[in-house]
């Protein structure tokens, strides 16, 4: 390790890691440890204190499907590897409810303890300034740290930070949004109230349902959200809403988010306030937390290899390259706020993601994992859900490791050793 100071500015250069992940987020989390389980010195970037991303972050919860349903009448787990160790940890502390509600605060812990045990090096509170690229290969990436500025090199780099920001840095291409106008799904920030008579609210529900709409004709609820989106917590007495929309404001621009943020704060008084005021179950209601900050569903996504679109998902393409599965349906909310299209994917069945969606136009050592791969707006939709990304996650991972103990460019993956690998960790459905 090499240190000094430029100008006031600390720099620091570690150059022998085989791979750095940006973002801790369950798509980075599986890459870094996947990867350090096979003998790679890993580093995981992360912006904030703690790891979990769009759950830590934003709140996102339950996990939306992750289990297929069997001709004999049961559920089988499609999303396995990492992401069903996280499942069992979960249930094992008492974090896991009705399989799908979990408690964010004991994930933070369980990745805490998963990327430790495994020998990953966690550096949070860690910003992305720049990418120091040359003839498509990254060599090295640098940092805005509280010891000031500094230079990170490796071998391999996989990008899990959900806006391509990695990618974007190095100026590799990527699409935003919807084709044609580049819109981009809606934000919202999740928040919970406590106290609530949960019985007694459900009782309520479709006549709350039907009085919100009402309100929203007479202009009495701005939100343009269609309807009321809720869920049990696993706490007593406390609901989750993920029902705050946001739209016609880039996730990609800072004085837009920031307004975004403050929009989505006064949704969140205002449903507040609506139930408080005429729900049942509701009358001594409180406003318990919002999420630190709005969860962004869509934003920048490569231009790769492979473009995944809807078809693929809905008529249930099986790649021969495949890296991950998913069952989780179209769910595009509208950009426009006016609502939401679901698409669903057939019973019995499920759809696969190829590894060539995960390989950046004219990139030659970078891997992109998450929602940001290459794929349409429709097709995003689907698989960005927390079981399928954390599968993406660790495939890429697995594959770095294949190709680093080769020293191979990321075209140059021999597909069946990383399918051996996700057969070895319990990865690959059959």
């Amino acid at each position: 390790m090499v240190s000094g100071a430029i100008g006031g500015t600390e720099i620091i250069m570690k150059k022998d890691y085989d791979l750095i992940v940006l973002g801790g987020g369950l798509t980075g989390v599986a890459a870094a440890v996947s990867a350090s389980r096979e003998g790679l010195d890993v580093l995981l970037i992360e912006k904030s204190g703690f790891l979990g991303g769009a759950i830590s972050n934003c709140y996102v919860n339950p996990f939306m499907q992750y289990r297929i349903d069997t001709k004999d009448g049961g559920k089988l787990v499609i999303n396995r590897g990492i992401f069903l160790q996280i499942l069992n940890e979960l249930e094992s502390m008492g974090g896991l409810f009705n399989a799908n509600v979990f408690n964010q605060e004991y994930m933070k812990l369980i990745l805490d303890r998963l990327t430790k045990k495994e020998g990953v090096d966690v550096l949070f509170h860690t910003y992305l300034t720049k990418a120091n690229t040359k003839n498509g290969k990254i060599e090295s990436v640098t940092v805005d740290t509280r010891n000031g500025e500094i230079i990170f090199c490796a071998k391999y780099f996989i990008d899990a930070s959900g806006d391509a920001n990695l990618a974007f840095k190095a100026g590799f291409s990527y699409n935003i949004g919807r084709e044609g106008d580049n819109m981009c799904q809606p934000m919202t920030l999740c928040f919970e109230m406590s106290n609530v008579d949960i019985e007694k609210f459900y009782e309520n529900r479709p006549r709350m349902q039907e009085l919100y709409k009402q309100y929203q004709k007479e202009g009495k609820i701005k939100n343009p959200r269609e309807d009321i989106l809720v869920f049990k917590n696993i706490a007593k007495g406390i609901l989750h809403f993920n029902s705050t929309r946001v739209i016609a404001k880039s996730t990609l621009d800072a004085k837009e988010m920031s307004k975004a943020e403050m929009t989505a704060r006064e949704q969140v008084f205002e449903l507040y306030n609506f139930l408080k005021t005429n729900c049942p179950g509701c009358e001594d209601a409180d406003l318990l937390i919002s999420a630190p900050e709005i969860g962004v569903r869509e934003s920048r996504m490569i231009k790769g290899d492979y473009t995944l679109t809807a078809d693929d998902l809905i008529n249930c393409t099986k790649f021969d390259d495949s890296v991950a599965v998913g069952v989780y349906g179209i769910d595009v909310h509208s950009p426009d706020g006016s609502g939401t299209k679901r698409v669903f994917i057939r019973k019995f069945d499920y759809y696969t993601i190829p590894y060539r969606s995960l390989l950046p136009d004219k990139a030659d050592n970078m891997l992109v994992a998450g929602r940001c791969i290459s794929s349409t707006h429709e097709a995003q939709s689907a698989y960005r859900v927390l079981p399928i990304v954390c599968n993406i996650g660790e495939a890429a991972g697995l594959a770095i490791s294949v190709l680093c103990k080769e020293n191979k460019d990321i075209r140059s993956l021999d597909i069946d050793k990383l399918h051996k690998l996700m057969e070895k960790y319990d990865l690959m459905y059959k």
